[in-house]
């Protein structure tokens, strides 16, 4: 008993709260009277802990007078310690700020409220620059965090897509049957902040709202190229849309298709692999 009173503690319980729990979970529902006569305790502080452990869901009230408690079946006490550990530690890995230098570690996040949460928190902290790429619904909901940030000279530069263009614009990676499935997949987006802290995800459609998070120079360099080339696209086809229509296909298809087939052309164990974009 005394290990396991030792592991009680070790959970946060208190040593009378372990205790009170242990001569419960042995002898069945009691008053605060019977229990601190059994532990020889004084009964004002088994009534005060008995009265905590009861608000944290570790005892049971049982109805009618006197008042009497019950003991939790190990299996639910347990449950309900490991939820409240995996929050905490979901809370301490998301809050607690890292040293300098080590954010290096890719951090997947699900949930909605999470990611938007987050997405604030970061838009709020950013210093000089932060880059958008996302749909409208996301931008809406980001709206006041984003104006705040320029109002604070934060430059903040937009790519925002709409549900009359965004998938549109280019064809479907083989990976994806086809844009019908991509939309049911969700709407992506990115957050690149002063160029070092970055977030890129998916929200919408059939899915969890889910994000990684990073500062890795190589995934903060990729959004932030992926960003260039779509603003560069976007200024050749206001300027000349109809010209590179005409040469290219629309929304530039003629190139894809010349690199991308519906069906990926190399498996294991093929001998010929594909064409390296440029080659012959």
């Amino acid at each position: 008993m005394e290990q396991l009173l030792h592991h009680l503690r070790n959970l946060g319980f208190t040593e009378i709260e372990s205790k009170i729990m242990m001569d419960l979970a042995q002898h069945g529902p009691a008053g605060g009277y019977e229990v601190a006569k059994r532990l020889g305790a004084s009964r004002s502080n088994v009534y005060a802990a008995m009265q905590r452990l009861e608000r944290q869901g570790a005892l049971q009230r049982e109805a009618g007078e006197p008042i009497r408690y019950k003991a939790l079946r190990p299996e639910d006490l347990t449950r309900l310690i490991s939820e409240r550990v995996e929050a905490s530690l979901a809370f301490v890995e998301k809050e607690l700020p890292r040293p300098e230098g080590e954010e290096n570690a890719f951090l997947q996040m699900d949930g909605d409220q999470d990611v938007l949460e987050l997405a604030a928190k970061r838009l709020g902290e950013a210093r000089y620059e932060i880059v958008v790429d996302v749909w409208r619904e996301e931008a809406a909901l980001l709206r006041d965090e984003l104006a705040a940030a320029e109002r604070r000279g934060v430059r903040v530069l937009w790519a925002c897509e709409g549900s009359e263009q965004g998938l549109s614009r280019t064809l479907a990676w083989p990976g994806w049957r086809g844009t019908q499935e991509r939309k049911q997949g969700g709407r992506k987006f990115s957050f690149v902040i002063d160029r070092s802290w970055c977030m890129v995800g998916m929200r919408g459609g059939e899915m969890e709202t889910t994000a990684m998070i990073t500062a890795h120079p190589v995934m903060t360099e990729l959004l932030l190229n992926q960003f260039s080339q779509e603003m560069v696209l976007f200024e050749l086809e206001q300027d000349m849309g109809t010209e590179l229509e005409a040469r290219y296909g629309a929304h530039f298809d003629r190139i894809q298709k010349e690199y991308l087939s519906s069906e990926p052309e190399f498996h294991p164990g093929n001998e010929e692999p594909l064409r390296a974009a440029g080659g012959e």
